[in-house]
């Protein structure tokens, strides 16, 4: 059982970003999932310095995501990630092997589970704990799992969007679809790329969504200029994007993801329905923090649905509770390799 000397790291392993907690520290860690690899395949920086990276590094670099939709696509880099991250959360003298508990999407399949349990012992781990996003995001967004009573959560990040029905500690109906944020930014880039003739990065695609993007249009609209190289001739040049012309980008993107909200409440028993009904959908992960989402799933499903506090840090604060309270949450947390 537990060695009190025994370091214990909860990881949120996301497909955009990395969160990091340390019972009884917090979260020590938020640096995007990203990798900068040299053309001999060595790893030249991770996380934060890396990002800086993507779209701005010569031929013999390349910065990229070793996570694709919420699973791993690239298995060596990511345990050198995961590697780094232990390393530098972890006190400098450390001489004991973390517990270390990862968060993966509701859809994730066994040998997509073995892989990151075997990425996580290989940078280090002494046991690797595997737990499904929406039972974390629960625990994180303060739900009591065990009462026997239906809750909806909805976690979106930047690959996946994962909707469950918890009730007594388990999932009851889920659904995981790679529809997230990824999906909103390229949309962005394409939608500009059509009707401003300018080919933008993602990091401005993201900028766009976070500064004026929106879940629904709005009368006010915010305005935001925009830099990119003109597909025409080939020169930077600045145009400027509104609000509801965001909204009108990303329409495709949203009505999936509503649409795997609505699946997943045809498979829900209608005793756990109409605890929802009563309790509201839980909203977490960063990209349900765009304006107005709650407030568009509402419309769509006509079920109340809010934002939980600190939705960005749910899931990764699920894994600090669940690791303190490990013998409490041992169900829902089964397989541990």
């Amino acid at each position: 059982m537990w060695n009190k000397l025994t370091p214990k790291i909860g990881i949120d392993l996301g497909t955009t970003s990395i969160l990091v907690f340390v019972p009884g520290q917090g979260i020590v860690l938020n640096e995007p999932s990203v990798v900068a690899v040299s053309d001999d395949n060595r790893v030249l920086s991770v996380g934060a310095e890396a990002k800086r990276m993507i779209g701005r590094t010569p031929d013999s670099i390349r910065a990229y995501r070793p996570m694709k939709d919420g699973v791993i696509a690239d298995y060596r880099v990511t345990e050198t990630m995961l590697r780094y991250f232990l390393r530098k959360a972890l006190p400098r003298f450390n001489i004991f092997k973390p517990d270390v508990m990862v968060s993966v999407p509701a859809g994730v399949t066994s040998t997509e589970r073995r892989a990151v349990v075997e990425a996580t012992i290989k940078a280090g781990a002494r046991n690797a704990y595997v737990v499904k996003e929406p039972i974390l995001a629960a625990i994180g967004a303060g739900i009591p799992i065990y009462e026997p009573q239906g809750h909806m959560i909805v976690d979106i990040g930047g690959g996946t969007i994962d909707v469950a029905v918890i009730s007594l500690g388990g999932i009851v109906a889920a659904n995981s679809v790679k529809c997230a944020g990824n999906r909103i930014d390229t949309a962005i880039i394409d939608y500009v790329k059509k009707t401003r003739n300018l080919s933008i990065g993602e990091k401005t695609a993201e900028d766009i969504k976070i500064t004026v993007g929106s879940a629904l249009p709005l009368e006010e609209e915010l305005m935001m200029e925009i830099k990119g190289r003109d597909v025409l001739s080939g020169l930077p040049r600045t145009t400027e994007i509104r609000t509801n012309e965001v909204v009108r980008a990303i329409s495709k993107e949203l009505r999936e993801m509503i649409k795997a909200i609505k699946d997943v409440f045809q498979n829900t028993p209608p005793e756990l329905a109409a605890d929802i009904i009563d309790g509201g959908i839980i909203m977490t992960g960063g990209t349900s923090q765009l304006r107005n989402f709650p407030e568009l799933v509402k419309r769509r499903t006509g079920v109340k649905a809010e934002l939980a506090n600190e939705a960005l840090f749910c899931v990764v604060a699920g894994t600090g509770i669940a690791l303190e309270h490990l013998d409490a949450y041992k169900q829902a947390v089964l397989a541990k390799r």
